[in-house]
């Protein structure tokens, strides 16, 4: 390494540059191939100097560096060179108190008023004489090892530093102290020696030898050059008084040395016009100086066309303006010969432009807008074609535009170039194409072998053989439909809808018109063409719809039953968590016991767990195990889930019960009345109770209001409600059912009753019991005799036991009236739901459908814990079990308050929310959004916090938050903005921790991501106007018109003012170049802050990609899973399973106003994946045959077939229930029939 100290004679900055080369067998330059060094600037490397924009914090920033780095472009060299800028080391106001004659005199006549007698004599000190006494110091404690003290009541300190001069002192090293001191006695006659106050000089290394790395050394060296720089600087009668010499060494020859240009060919005899002088901007364009020879200019030119090829034509104009500035014969013919390659200079190109009447400041023009200017132009004066024509080619050129080029040339090689050059598009049909190839061979018949050339490549890439016979024959054969057509045939307004709806479409129109089969299988191609779809494609040439796989080993799919392909995605992404799947078999194992339940106070999810939930979590667990059941065993290539299951699944049961409360209010009893023309099925709510200020718990007195209008009934279904579940369960219920009431109250009553919903799970027991009618006898009537069932007399028995002296016996307020157990099995099984029945559970899934992704994930997961036994607590009471285990991990904020602590808060998460909505991200940059410091709000103010993670599952799940709310149009709308995906993320970086790397580079990337959000919004401002163009655009556009205006005297626009906004443009535009630098730099740091390997422990692969197709109101979803045993993704997309073939229709962006994207991601960790993940499990049962629905049935001896009704949870035998309550392994048993009920 060679290295080389400079400062600067003006500005007193410090050059540190060094240059190493990267191996021992490097071939420095300068060589006869290379006769310099060609050094290509390193950003990543660089470290530039950030300016406040605060000037007066800028001025007093004395600590920043400028760092930048370059290698050697030249292969066999690729030497490593790093420069180094650092600002003075005396800082301004320092140089004021040195130089600045009012401060000194200020000093010095201070200390003379404070010891007139010691300073008699005495004059004011020059600055020259500062600089020089201060310059003794440094260079004695630089070079004089023994340690001489500078006593503070030394004349010359007290009259040219004192005091104000302390703070520079202390930065140069000097420490105070005190020491013995003898004094004259005529000040001091009543002491010999007192303690005298004294400066130490620093402790540098003497032994330091060049290059000098001690930081005293470096300090006290540069210190000592500034010093002469700043004696130089002082006016010559100062200079000659202080008799002493300074002298600075120029360091050209040691920076020539070092960078091998000590001896370079040089242009002595140089006849340049106008372009000679190192101002001119030719000369650092190509890297070059004044004085360089012919032969380096044009080495120089060479190597800046290898390393920046794309700017060629700046260069070329730059080497061509030097070579008729030095009117060089050599430069003039090797630019000739460039020119003749095909290169073309900037001037060339401004050029081209202007001759087709086209600006260059125009940066939005389209392809197909300058073809068009310039098949006008050459209409319009067909004798300048050659001109125009050549004029285009370089444009195209300039514009690395294929389709300009050919259309310039006149060649076509491709379809999109032949329909260029007929002026075509995509969706033009076969006729019009002819129709318009017999248009331009009218109008230019030497076009005509051209044209049939495009409709020949038109031919070949559409596969049409109406084209290809109309070529071979001159007769246009049987016209295909193009997508257009097929589209408007089938109907199909949206093209973005997924090609199984496409082939019901097809279907639908077939059974109408079955004639018609070859047109709507000609409309089907066109589509299957359009979309280069395999599905259709497949349908069309076998009738089949999928590929066949082998039962035994391929996943079964979902029907869809009503906008559930959400759910089916879903319930499949469950259904591959090996232990999930076991769990649901094996139900019978996990299961809670209902006694367990009641007796005990559970919490899931930071809230107590009722029996009724419970009771509805098992239901929705034995709907789970029957599909998996299925799923298993079923010979088809898809089930279909029952609607019950989609129920529970999609509705939590407050939203459930929510949804019944407003489906059953109307004015007439027994009637319930009517929505859409059917009838309401259900109960009415109970009175609505009016909480009075006097009670503060809101229950305890209750008066009977209004319904809408209608007079409540005191003989409610409430009644119903105390007799089977007793008193608690039926007020509490009533207490619920008045929360959710959508009566309007008032506020006051608004915020109490807020106050039991909070509460609910802990309400009181009332104190006093509202005595209810009993519920009269409800026994099932006898049947028609045609009914089918011989056991229709069999009674029902709803009531309450009660004993004969009931009467005389009443029950006290405190005593829970229940229900009796019944005696035996139910006498035959539920009848078949009617179409009402059927129709609410189908409204109910339809209006679930509706819900947010997280509630019905949360929903799933909620039910799941409440069904299955703890396997621990944590200290809040918090259930512990496989569920959260698997699926739950920990979270920790850190928030600093108002008094400079740090307050913490530990949670439960079930996923990770991440955003895409300010623009394409990929997956670190989203999981940052998430983790990163923000302000939040603490008592009235905005303060600091972040997120770390304590404990990550084994199951991670990230929610990608896509729908967003515009204020200004009132609505919400779908983020698109690309998620760029990654097999395998590694989360170290978000772990909680006090290790100081992780949390000094967590603090490093704050930073720069703040900085990156100013240089955003910078960059925002500088290329974002109301005109749509940039301000560097905008001010040279406005220039020139200024310049053109300018040539009427009469307007007054002076050259100074043109200049000025000239000289504007030019900054802005180096100022926005500068930025987009900077942004690129910035987010290199920040995406290889954590690349270490000691941040890669903690890998997670990605399992599961839930995609949505569509608007914020509407759309699709689908599922990749990722099968690690096999090494396969496959599409889950409702009926259908298919493999993936391409894995970027899952990692890339794909193009369009509606495009798929990811909204819900799930990963396992990396050591765990083929125990938490398997996609496959089958084990087809052929004996197992679609479930039997309306069969009369004998009375189920022996059988004890529990069923439970969906809105009160309780065992009924009404029809109305669900699942049988079965081991998994009598699912598949072949001696009785086994059927399910809704």
């Amino acid at each position: 390494m060679s290295v080389v100290a400079a400062f600067c004679e003006n500005c007193r900055c410090h050059l540190d540059l060094s240059i190493q080369f990267p191996s021992a067998n490097a071939a420095p330059c300068p060589t006869e191939e290379s006769p310099l060094h060609h050094f290509r600037y390193q950003p990543r490397l660089s470290q530039p100097r950030t300016i406040a924009d605060d000037p007066a914090v800028a001025n007093a920033e004395s600590d920043w560096r400028d760092i930048r780095c370059f290698q050697c472009s030249t292969t066999d060299c690729a030497a490593n060179l790093k420069i180094q800028i650092s600002p003075p080391r005396l800082r301004p106001q320092w140089v004021e108190l040195l130089i600045n004659k009012d401060l000194i005199k200020s000093r010095a006549e201070k200390a003379i008023s404070e010891s007139p007698e010691r300073f008699e004599g005495h004059g004011i000190p020059r600055p020259s004489e500062i600089l020089t006494n201060l310059s003794a110091y440094v260079v004695n404690a630089l070079r004089k090892p023994e340690r001489r003290p500078i006593t503070a009541h030394n004349k010359k300190f007290l009259l040219g530093f004192g005091e104000p001069c302390v703070e520079m002192f202390e930065y140069l090293g000097f420490v105070r102290g005190v020491s013995q001191a003898l004094f004259i006695r005529e000040y001091h006659p009543d002491q010999d020696a007192l303690q005298e106050e004294t400066w130490e000089p620093p402790q540098p290394d003497f032994s330091a030898t060049p290059p000098v790395s001690n930081p005293i050394n470096r300090l006290l060296e540069d210190v000592e050059k500034e010093l002469q720089v700043l004696m130089l600087q002082r006016p010559d009668d100062e200079k000659r008084a202080s008799k002493v010499q300074y002298g600075l060494t120029s360091a050209t020859r040691d920076l020539g040395k070092v960078l091998g240009t000590s001896d370079y060919k040089k242009n002595l005899a140089a006849r340049t016009k106008n372009s000679n002088g190192p101002e001119h901007p030719f000369f650092p364009t190509l890297g070059a100086y004044c004085d360089f020879h012919d032969d380096l200019v044009q080495f120089a030119y060479e190597r800046q066309i290898v390393a920046d090829p794309e700017h060629t034509p700046y260069y070329l104009e730059a080497l061509r303006g030097l070579a008729r500035g030095r009117e060089s014969e050599a430069l003039q013919t090797f630019v000739v010969m460039e020119e003749s390659s095909g290169k073309v200079s900037a001037e060339d190109v401004r050029n081209a432009y202007k001759a087709l009447g086209l600006g260059l400041e125009m940066e939005n023009l389209d392809e197909d807008h300058i073809i068009g200017t310039f098949q006008s132009r050459a209409a319009d004066s067909p004798r300048q074609e050659p001109e125009l024509r050549r004029a285009l080619q370089i444009i195209g050129h300039d514009q690395s535009s294929q389709k300009i080029q050919f259309v310039a040339d006149k060649t076509i090689t491709n379809y999109e170039q032949a329909l260029s050059w007929l002026g075509v598009k995509d969706d033009t049909d076969d006729e019009f194409i002819v129709a318009v190839y017999k248009v331009k061979e009218e109008e230019n018949s030497a076009d005509q072998n051209t044209s049939r050339h495009a409709i020949s490549l038109i031919a070949q890439h559409r596969k049409s053989r109406a084209l290809q016979q109309w070529l071979a024959t001159g007769i246009l054969g049987q016209v295909e439909m193009n997508a257009n057509q097929a589209y408007n045939r089938f109907g199909i307004d949206d093209r973005t809808i997924e090609d199984q709806v496409v082939l019901s479409a097809f279907e639908l129109l077939y059974q109408e018109a079955p004639s018609q089969v070859d047109d709507l299988r000609s409309a089907l191609r066109a589509i299957a063409k359009d979309r280069e779809s395999k599905f259709l494609f497949n349908f069309l040439d076998s009738g089949m719809t999928t590929a066949q796989y082998p039962l035994g080993e391929w996943p079964v799919g979902l029907a869809n039953i009503g906008n559930t392909c959400y759910l089916n995605s879903l319930l499949q992404f469950y259904f591959t968590m090996k232990p999930l799947r076991d769990l649901v078999l094996n139900f019978d194992d996990y299961k809670l016991d209902l006694e367990t339940a009641s007796s005990m106070k559970r919490t899931v999810g930071s809230r107590n767990v009722s029996r009724q939930e419970v009771q509805r979590a098992q239901q929705f667990v034995y709907g789970l195990q029957s599909l998996f059941v299925h799923m298993i065993g079923s010979p088809q290539a898809h089930v279909k889930p029952e609607l019950e299951l989609a129920r529970l699944t999609l509705l939590s049961q407050p939203v459930e019960a929510g949804l019944r409360r407003r489906s059953t209010v109307s004015g007439n009893r027994p009637s319930l009345g009517e929505i859409n023309g059917r009838a309401v099925l259900g109960p009415l709510p109970p009175p609505i109770p009016e909480i009075l200020p006097s009670d503060v718990n809101g229950i305890e007195k209750t008066i009977e209001s209004n319904v809408n209008g209608v007079q409540a009934n005191k003989e409610t279904d409430a009644s119903s409600e105390v007799t089977l579940l007793g008193n608690d369960v039926a007020e509490n219920r009533a207490d619920q059912e008045m929360l959710d009431s959508p009566l309007m109250i008032s506020g006051e009553q608004q915020q109490q009753q807020q106050r039991i919903f909070e509460d609910k799970e802990n309400l009181p027991p009332t104190k006093t019991r509202t005595e209810r009618p009993p519920t009269p006898d409800r026994s099932l009537k006898p049947l028609a005799e045609s009914s089918p069932s011989r056991t229709n007399e069999q009674p029902m028995p709803t009531q309450a036991n009660h004993t004969p002296d009931d009467e005389s016996n009443p029950k006290t307020s405190e005593e829970v009236i229940v229900a009796s157990e019944p005696k035996r099995p139910p006498p035959f099984p539920p009848r078949p739901q009617t179409e009402e029945q059927k129709q609410a559970v189908m409204e109910e899934v339809q209006i679930g459908a509706q819900q947010d992704v997280t509630e019905v994930i949360a929903n799933v997961l909620f039910q799941l814990e409440c069904a299955i036994k703890a396997t621990s607590f944590d200290p809040s009471g918090e259930q512990i079990d496989l569920i959260k285990t698997m699926f739950f991990g920990r979270q920790k904020s850190y928030t600093s308050d108002l008094t400079g602590g740090v307050r913490t808060n530990e949670q439960f998460f079930s996923s990770l929310i991440v955003d895409v909505a300010s623009g394409p991200k990929d997956i670190y940059e989203a999981l940052h959004g998430a983790f990163d410091v923000q302000d939040v709000e603490v008592e009235g103010s905005l303060r600091p916090q972040y997120t770390t993670i304590t404990h990550l599952p084994p199951v991670l799940k990230i929610h990608v938050q896509r729908v967003q709310y515009d204020r200004q149009r009132g609505s919400a709308f779908k983020s698109i903005n690309h998620l760029e995906l990654k097999e395998t993320i590694y989360m170290d970086r978000y772990m909680d921790s006090d290790d100081d790397d992780l949390l000094q580079r967590r603090k490093e990337s704050w930073e720069w991501k703040e900085e990156l959000r100013q240089l955003e919004a910078r960059k925002l401002e500088l290329t974002e106007t109301e005109l749509d163009m940039s301000v560097p655009d905008l001010l040279k556009t406005t220039e020139k018109c200024l310049s053109q205006l300018a040539e009427d005297e009469d307007l007054g626009i002076s050259p100074d003012f043109l200049a000025e906004i000239a000289k504007a443009a030019a900054e802005t535009r180096q100022e926005l170049a500068a930025v987009n630098q900077r942004i690129k730099d910035v987010a290199s740091f920040i995406s290889s802050q954590f690349a270490d390997d000691g941040f890669r422990r903690l890998a997670y692969r990605l399992q599961s990609v839930f995609i949505h197709i569509g608007s914020a109101s509407y759309g699709h979803y689908w599922i990749y899973v990722r099968d690690f045993k096999r090494n396969l993704w496959r599409k889950y997309n409702d009926e259908s399973v298919s493999a993936v073939t391409d894995v970027s229709t899952i990692f890339d962006s794909e193009p369009g106003d509606r495009p798929p994207t990811p909204y819900f991601l799930v990963y396992v960790k990396d050591d765990q994946k083929d125990e938490l993940v398997d996609p496959v499990c089958r084990d087809v049962n052929e004996q197992l045959r679609p479930e039997v629905t309306d069969s009369v049935m004998e009375d189920a001896v022996g059988e004890n077939i529990v069923m439970y009704d969906n809105a009160t949870m309780e065992p009924t035998v009404n029809g109305q229930g669900s699942y049988p309550e079965r081991p998994y392994g009598d699912w598949f048993g072949t001696d009785t029939v086994k059927t399910q009920q809704w």
